[in-house]
């Protein structure tokens, strides 16, 4: 069946699809719609799926009900199945003047119910209704649409702002030692490497869900933010520490915590990635048995968060070079990491390092840091 046309139409003018099994029929809609309307014509159920989903797609269909082979309802059907047609209105359009007809028509979707012999003023009048209700809701959906893109803009901006915030605060600590390199993105990559490996642990898949993850990688960061606090003569003393001097090296977990901390009283509601960033500034240097610092948290006391960096932390320490210390090859310092299992560390986390271990190495390779050679002295201590 021909497109009906009138060549005064333009762009914007409205495309109805009309369908029937009878020529006649579509021919006397067709006249009364096309001075108006882009009339398309479909003689079966079959064409009409096809023509509703090839250009220009219709604004609205007119639809027999009574046709061979697939009637009216069972097109209507298959139309509000099918995500590119189920937003197209459909009116229907039969001799059939039951109710249960009708409400089985309008149960499938239809907006309206135009009963045969037709009038042409009440067709013209359902037609335009519809019309203007769709534009409608076209306008709103396109408005909403509008307003969710600008608001995954905003916020997609505001996430950028965060981020850079986040890293230009962990920068202060790296700017003291400019030995650190790229400690931050190694110790950020192994703290979500081992939450990932550990997220469907049986003691952790309650708490290490996606977003926890994405929030542990954004917090890690900021662990050594107090050590803006520490004076360089012990930040970076070549040698091993005095006591006295390893005592006020001690304080930068606390002052990292309290920074945070003062940070987050500026905020009018909590913020769930400094919560962990605290966690993880103060604690990241207690030990499983309790032997740790600032409070000698043993075993669960210590937040998941800090246990995590604080396997990453030592490792990092080990295979890269201090201004104290030479690098430790991967695997004396795995060898290490094994030894600290249920004393230094978390044995869960450490099983988890293990069996992840290739991605700690290619994560050490990719964010190597190239210092030139220096004599260091050696230590088997990770000061970090």
């Amino acid at each position: 069946m021909n497109d009906f046309s009138d060549t005064a139409l333009t762009p914007e003018t409205a495309t109805l699809l009309i369908v029937d099994d009878v020529p006649e029929n579509l021919e006397v809609l067709a006249e009364l719609l096309q001075s108006r309307y882009r009339v398309r014509a479909a003689q079966s159920g079959a064409r009409a799926l096809q023509v509703a989903c090839t250009p220009p797609r219709p604004d609205l269909i007119l639809l027999d009900v009574m046709m061979p082979d697939m009637d009216g309802f069972e097109v209507a059907a298959r139309l509000r199945a099918d995500p590119a047609t189920r937003d197209i209105p459909v009116i229907f359009v039969t001799a059939l003047d039951g109710v249960q007809e009708e409400e089985h028509g309008l149960e499938l979707g239809a907006v309206d119910y135009i009963s045969k012999p037709l009038r042409p003023s009440i067709v013209l009048a359902r037609v335009n209704t519809q019309l203007e209700l769709k534009r409608a809701r076209d306008h709103l959906r396109d408005h909403n649409e509008f307003l969710e893109a600008e608001v995954a803009r905003r916020m997609g901006e505001n996430q950028l702002i965060q981020d850079v915030s986040i890293r230009a605060l962990a920068r202060l600590a790296e700017i003291r030692d400019p030995e650190m390199g790229y400690h931050l993105q190694r110790t950020q990559a192994y703290v979500e490497l081992l939450a990932r490996s550990l997220r469907d642990h049986p003691r952790f898949a309650d708490t290490l869900t996606p977003r926890t993850i994405l929030l542990l990688g954004k917090s890690a960061p900021l662990h050594d933010i107090g050590k803006v606090g520490i004076p360089d003569h012990i930040l970076l003393k070549p040698g091993k520490l005095t006591p006295d001097e390893w005592e006020i090296m001690k304080t930068h977990a606390k002052l990292g915590s309290d920074a945070i901390e003062l940070a987050e009283k500026d905020e009018a509601q909590p913020v769930a990635f400094l919560t962990f960033a605290k966690e993880i500034a103060r604690h990241h240097h207690e030990r499983w048995d309790g032997s740790g610092y600032p409070d000698g948290l043993r075993g669960d006391e210590i937040p998941l968060s800090a246990r995590l960096m604080a396997l990453a932390d030592v490792f990092d320490a080990l295979t890269t070079r201090r201004v104290y210390k030479a690098p430790m090859s991967m695997e004396t310092a795995r060898r290490i990491i094994v030894e600290g299992r249920g004393n230094h560390f978390d044995p869960d986390v450490v099983d988890a390092f293990l069996a992840a271990f290739d991605g700690f190495a290619e994560i050490a390779l990719h964010y190597r840091d190239e210092f030139p050679e220096i004599d260091a002295p050696q230590s088997t201590t990770a000061r970090d």
